[in-house]
């Protein structure tokens, strides 16, 4: 019996996908629910499951072919078993196990590498195969090569041509509309740490040991901007056509880095999350990223971004404000520069905080008064605990 292999319901955002990978060749055993091939839209990749046991009989659409929702990929002769796995029995249950866990970065990395999943050993948590596991693989045989790149290489001057990924070229589409449709401004303040350093320091231990998550700066800056949200709300707004909608909610995005680029996961309702709500969320953001799993709906929506170019060293940015958001949060590196306390020269963590924004629905006092705000909520924690 045959069973079609079909592209999955696509959410109304999101209008067709690119073939970036197929993990399968026609003649190739599957099983249900194995990954048969990924499918990148411009916010993720989804990873399209095997039916049924079976024979994958046809590749209907190739790698590179933009496919719409409910589109035929493949077809599988089910209940029949590949003649080459009936005697090909040398691949241990750890290998096929791990292979099997390996994420959508692992499983890229071994296609663009050439390297069979199965052949790697994963470090990573039950033996699952991570990309650097990948990275390591093909440095291993590289190694082992009889030609030293470095030699060939000589005197030459190479270039290399590669299409943008789907996600890249939506950021960069994104990013260009924000710069044509809105009149961005970005306004600027810094930030003494001192007292948000003595408080994390103090506690660290016991919040990780009641709440089973390390305590970071992001549960400060977040909630720090959800009072700013409440007392500015235009900051939290945007604009649809002649119209100024207002949120009664804070869904904050955060943005993060993934190898495919930057993805803003969106943090649901963040006026109502604690601080260890926020960096327990935040952490699971991050690890799915780097994992290429978060979901579309996950980073869909949100009513403002924060974005923390301090983990890469960035001392000061302007950052581009997320359409249709009215603003975006830059935070940036912690250094320690001389500052006047009560008239005396003193050492403290300070921090450029930048605040772009769409001048048509924000003034200058709005934007500094946000600015301003978090400044004082984080100069004075307490102020985060009484809401004053």
């Amino acid at each position: 019996m045959t069973i079609e292999v079909k592209v999955p319901s696509l959410p109304e955002s999101v209008a067709d996908a690119t073939i970036v990978t197929w993990h399968k060749k026609p003649g190739d055993a599957v099983k249900r629910d194995e990954n048969l091939v990924d499918l990148e839209t411009d916010k993720v990749v989804l990873e399209v499951p095997a039916p049924a046991d079976g024979v994958l009989k046809e590749i209907v659409k190739d790698k590179g072919a933009v496919v719409k929702s409910d589109e035929l990929l493949a077809i599988i002769e089910a209940g029949q078993v590949a003649a080459a796995t009936k005697t090909v029995e040398t691949t241990s249950v750890k290998e096929s196990a791990s292979a099997a866990s390996a994420g959508p970065s692992a499983r890229r990395a071994a296609a663009e590498h050439e390297v069979k999943i199965e052949q790697v050993a994963g470090s990573g948590k039950g033996g699952r195969v991570t990309k650097e596991d990948i990275i390591g693989q093909t440095d291993k045989s590289a190694a082992k090569s009889t030609v030293s790149p470095a030699v060939t290489a000589v005197g030459e001057r190479s270039e290399q041509r590669v299409p943008m990924s789907r996600l890249r070229a939506k950021i960069a589409e994104r990013l260009v509309s924000a710069q044509q449709n809105a009149a961005i401004l970005t306004t600027f303040n810094e930030i003494n740490l001192k007292a948000v350093m003595e408080i994390r320091n103090r506690y660290k231990d016991n919040f990780e040991k009641k709440h089973g998550v390390k305590l970071g700066f992001m549960s400060f800056f977040t909630r720090a901007a959800v009072e700013a949200l409440k007392r500015y709300p235009a900051v939290n707004a945007y604009i649809d056509g002649n119209d100024i909608i207002y949120h009664g909610y804070c869904d904050v995005g955060i943005a993060v880095s993934s190898e495919r680029g930057l993805v803003v996961p969106v943090l649901r309702n963040a006026e109502k999350m604690g601080f260890a709500d926020l960096e327990r969320a935040i952490g699971d953001y991050g690890r799915k990223a780097r994992d290429g799993q978060l979901t579309i709906e996950e980073m869909t929506g949100g009513t403002f971004t924060i974005t923390n170019g301090g983990v890469f060293g960035s001392l000061l940015s302007t950052p581009i404000i997320n359409p249709p958001q009215s603003a975006i949060l830059g935070m940036h590196k912690i250094e320690e520069r001389p500052v006047v306390e009560n008239g005396q020269i003193v050492i403290r963590p300070m921090m450029y905080v930048a605040l772009s924004y769409d001048h048509r629905i924000i003034d200058g006092k709005e934007s500094v008064g946000f600015l301003v705000a978090i400044k004082e909520l984080l100069e004075d924690p307490t102020r985060l605990l009484l809401d004053v």
